[in-house]
């Protein structure tokens, strides 16, 4: 193969690419690679079908340019021949062929001849190869795409190849006889694959192609239109019946090879499943038709090439428009007479198989990677098509390949979306806890720091006020005067004991967890308590190990904190519940109460140092904050339900979580 064939056909433009898969889909060769989320084209592998160009909706996909050597051929060339596909009036619904003539000329072109004469001599020897050939079978070989098909993924069917080149090539061998052989020709036509053909197989006899994209970019870019050329007709040789070949089955018909449906010698299919399947079941032996006529696209008039967007049968409508009425006006005598001038032009050739196909993985390895996208039994291969595959068991053999990777698969993405969208949930909410503990951490560490100072500058003129008032009270006994004193003394105790309470909630407690009896840890909670006369104390316990690694002292402080805190909110009597729950990994002391409840506005604030919902003198508001730091500085969590409706049942429940074991023997608070 000539070195120039190997210049890639399509190409992607990776800035376009949204990575849909569409291309995969469509590309009969699977000659698409994904890799790193981007659609590749393998050259080596690419037929030029031009189907991955048709579909791609971003335009991500690129023609390769030919513009720019034409232009060269023209200035450097004294004569050079533009030969236009049959399929011309598909695509130039604006112009008539005189116009189009016109603008070629206008290029520079000095020959303007139609492909639809190559096509005559081609359907001449296709009817001679049928009615010499009898017992042999043939895939007929006017489509390039088809050739390159079979050449890389059937190279066992090579040898049914006709050997026949494609009309382009015999107009053009017909032309060099004519205009000598230093005449420079391009092709202008729909089809893609044709400037692999010219490149590859026949650089000697086509010099370049363009497409009629291309031409007309050209036109353009010289701002020709039918308004400032000279309108012309083509050159001879002119085209009879086989302008028709564009159109499926116009080979078969210019040939006057006529399908009988009976004897089913001759099979027409075309399109990217039509020829797909054609081949596939040729190769198999499950028909066996003396000639099997496909092309890559539905008819020439469908290649990607053409910019014109009408649907198929107004294309076809315009061909046989134009070849109705190009026939009415052939002078069929002299048309013969150039069939017969070139009766001994040589129209052969040969193919060279180019095998690409790729071997299969094992069953073993094609497990492996469908359970790497989550498909372990049958029943998880949905094939819903969505990575371009038609079965995941071809996306699986793909991956094997290096052609595409796990992401593709819509359902897998999906299953990882949620795990990844679940697992970002559990790690807000931990988040939200740890910002929740930070922020009461921050205010505790603040009252900590006001309640040391405040503690540093009263506990000592507290202690000399309550120790005059005592000598006060006991020097003037029985007098008036005892009485303001012992207020005194009140008053100076219960300063004291905030002042005590602020101490204790400012110094660094220190944790030291030892294996601890949480039933035991509760009946010394409840003596440590003055129960009122009304309140009875309720204990269950329903954990199998009741030992923890715990703060024993500390623990009992959380206790009794709740404990008193739940009989304080039954002033006409009621009942505490305790309740110990556990399992391998933690434990729960639940304090519950049948008493008022907490308002729900209150809730958000039980845990703030000085927060109280007791009367004046009746409480410092630092039992639950001093719980909740101890609760905290255990690794543990602290919540509270509570109802205060009086159509339900009243009352708290205080829930303290903890770690049954740590991985630290010891805390320290602040630390």
């Amino acid at each position: 193969m000539n070195e120039t064939a190997k210049i890639p056909l399509v190409t992607t433009i990776k800035e376009r690419c949204r990575v849909c898969y569409t291309c995969v889909r469509e590309c009969p060769a699977k000659a698409i690679r994904i890799a790193t989320g981007q659609a590749e084209v393998m050259s080596e592998r690419c037929i030029g079908c031009g189907n991955c160009v048709q579909v791609c909706g971003q335009r991500a996909k690129q023609v390769l340019d030919s513009t720019g050597e034409v232009a060269r051929l023209l200035k450097e060339s004294p004569t050079v021949a533009a030969v236009i596909a049959p399929s011309f009036p598909a695509e130039f619904s604006d112009w008539d062929h005189r116009t189009l003539t016109g603008i070629v000329r206008a290029l520079g072109f000095t020959h303007v001849v139609e492909v639809g004469f190559g096509a005559d001599l081609v359907a001449r020897e296709y009817r001679k190869l049928m009615e010499n050939e009898k017992d042999k079978h043939y895939i007929a070989t006017t489509c390039p795409a088809i050739v390159a098909y079979v050449e890389r993924y059937f190279p066992e069917l090579t040898p049914a190849l006709a050997p026949i080149v494609s009309p382009m090539v015999a107009v053009a061998r017909a032309l060099k006889r004519i205009h000598g052989s230093d005449l420079k020709i391009v092709f202008i036509g729909p089809c893609i694959a044709k400037k692999g053909e010219a490149r590859g197989a026949f650089p000697e006899d086509v010099d370049e192609v363009l497409t009629f994209v291309e031409l007309r970019h050209m036109a353009q870019e010289r701002d020709l239109s039918r308004h400032c050329v000279v309108p012309s007709d083509f050159d001879p040789p002119y085209a009879g019946a086989g302008a028709l070949f564009p159109i499926s089955h116009g080979l078969l018909q210019a040939a006057e090879i006529w399908e009988n449906l009976a004897a089913c010698d001759v099979l027409v299919a075309g399109g990217r499943a039509g020829f797909v399947e054609a081949i596939k079941d040729f190769s198999s032996g499950s028909y066996n038709p003396r000639l099997l006529e496909v092309l890559a696209c539905e008819g020439c008039i469908m290649g990607p090439g053409i910019s014109n967007k009408e649907p198929l049968f107004r294309r076809r409508t315009r061909v046989s428009h134009y070849v109705r009425g190009r026939l009415n006006h052939l002078d069929y005598e002299q048309w013969r007479g150039c069939m017969e001038k070139f009766a001994d032009l040589d129209l052969t050739r040969t193919f060279t198989p180019e095998d690409r196909r790729l071997s299969e993985p094992s069953p073993a390895s094609l497990a492996r990677i469908l359970e790497r996208m989550g498909k372990y039994v049958p029943e998880d291969e949905l094939n819903c098509g969505a990575c371009g595959y038609e079965t995941c068991r071809e996306h699986a053999i793909a991956i094997y390949r290096g052609f595409a990777e796990n992401e593709m698969c819509l359902p897998y993405t999906i299953e990882k979306l949620r795990e990844t969208v679940k697992s970002l949930a559990v790690s807000k909410e931990k988040l939200a806890k740890t910002q929740e503990t930070l922020v009461q951490a921050e205010k505790l560490a603040s009252m900590g720091q006001l309640a040391a100072g405040i503690a540093h500058e009263l506990n000592n003129p507290l202690g000399v006020v309550l120790m005059y008032a005592h000598i006060l009270e006991e020097q003037e006994g029985g007098k008036p005067v005892s009485e303001d004193l012992k207020m005194i003394a009140e008053q100076a105790d219960r300063c004291k004991k905030i002042v005590s309470g602020l101490l204790h909630f400012a110094r660094q407690n220190k944790v030291s967890r030892q294996p601890a009896d949480l039933c035991n840890l509760v009946e010394r909670s409840i003596k440590a308590c003055i129960i009122p006369p009304g309140i009875q104390v309720n204990v269950e316990h329903n954990l199998e190990d009741p030992i923890a690694d715990l703060d024993a002292d500390q623990m009992i402080q959380v206790l009794t904190n709740l404990i008193n805190n739940a009989c304080a909110s039954m002033p006409r009597g009621g009942a505490v519940t305790i309740q110990t729950v556990g399992n391998s990994s933690r434990v729960e002391l639940r304090v519950q109460d049948t008493g008022t409840g907490i308002p729900k506005e209150h809730l958000d604030k039980i845990f703030e140092p000085f927060f109280t919902t007791k009367g004046i003198g009746k409480g410092t508001g630092l039992g639950l904050a001093i719980t909740y730091g101890i609760v905290k500085m255990h690794s543990g969590d602290i919540r509270v339900e509570s109802n205060t409706d009086p159509n339900f049942p009243t009352g708290s429940t205080f829930t303290v979580s903890l770690p049954r074991h740590s991985a630290y023997g010891s805390v320290v608070a602040g630390a």
